[in-house]
């Protein structure tokens, strides 16, 4: 019987790690957060009424079998000369599963079929939220992208309404062999998985391994100046009993141009992995060389990371 392994997140960061989790023999589950409310995922949330697509469109494409040919149709953009203007094809399916199956879970998981899916994808909840976040000045400021958008530090992050989490997701972690928090935004991705009681309940009671892939940049007003340590405190801080148990952090080399691209057109610098400090959580700290450059992006290598996933489930 495969381990069950379940991945809270969001956004890119989680679809590139499910891209090689999926290749090796696990029962997958990926609970995503469903807050973003900027761009045409907003519009579609506000006129149908609907929790936002955006990412569990991300996700779906990363864990199906034909992912080239289902990426290009899901990921189309249709052009400013159409009354569709920016919508993407897998958020405008997305929103008619919804509607034709009741709620979201069910459209996914009717999509997922024609997709082949190699894993389940699981909405964190079938509510409209809205993310709160307190700036370090004080400043309250709603809604996801306007929070990502904010370049101040963020203090904390919670929700305007306690929202139901979905019973597929708390099922989920309660089966769960390793439960994995992925790369990506941390106080709009990853965190936004993490102020549900009901969700936190749950993780607390569960016997499964917390892992962190922590991210290799930091992000401006997110994670500014944040090192590996910062990164693992601010999720300690969020999981009630629970500690994270495990985190992978890259040691790679990263060709110095290329960072100093990145601080000066999007402000990110690598995150530095500090070890005493890290370890002085209690935290089992895995390093190694993660860095897949494309298109002078700097990615995580998704093969690498599954590999050293899979192996601490041996």
């Amino acid at each position: 019987m495969y381990k069950k392994v379940v991945i809270i997140g969001g956004g890119t960061g989680m679809s590139i790690l499910l891209r090689g989790l999926k290749q090796f023999p696990l029962d997958i589950t990926a609970i995503v957060s469903v807050c973003d409310s900027g761009r045409t995922t907003g519009k579609l949330r506000d006129e149908f009424n609907i929790p936002a697509v955006g990412d569990i469109r991300k996700v779906l494409i990363s864990l199906s079998e034909t992912e080239p040919l289902v990426e290009k149709l899901l990921s189309y953009q249709f052009e400013e000369s159409s009354s569709l203007n920016g919508h993407k094809v897998g958020n405008i399916l997305l929103a008619a599963t919804k509607n034709i199956t009741g709620n979201i879970s069910d459209g996914i998981e009717a999509l997922g079929k024609v997709l082949k899916l190699k894993g389940k994808v699981v909405p964190l909840t079938e509510d409209v939220v809205t993310l709160v976040g307190e700036m370090e000045d004080g400043i309250i400021i709603e809604g996801e992208h306007n929070i990502t958008a904010d370049k101040r530090a963020v203090k904390k992050v919670y929700y305007k309404e306690e929202p139901e989490v979905t019973k597929e997701a708390l099922q989920a972690i309660k089966e769960a062999d390793l439960i994995i928090l992925s790369m990506g935004s941390l106080y709009t991705s990853i965190i936004p998985n993490l102020i549900c009681n009901e969700m936190v309940s749950e993780i607390e009671q569960s016997k499964a391994k917390i892992m962190y892939v922590c991210n290799m940049m930091t992000q401006p007003g997110e994670t500014e100046n944040y090192k590996v340590s910062d990164h693992v405190k601010t999720i300690n801080s969020y999981l009630g009993d629970r500690n994270v148990d495990i985190v992978l952090a890259n040691n790679g080399y990263i060709n110095p141009k290329l960072i100093e691209k990145y601080s000066i057109e999007e402000q990110k610098d690598p995150v530095i992995v500090d070890f005493e400090k890290t370890k002085k959580l209690n935290v089992k700290l895995i390093q190694d060389n993660f860095v897949d450059i494309v298109d002078d992006v700097i990615r995580h290598n998704t093969i690498k990371i599954a590999f050293h996933i899979f192996s601490n489930l041996l």
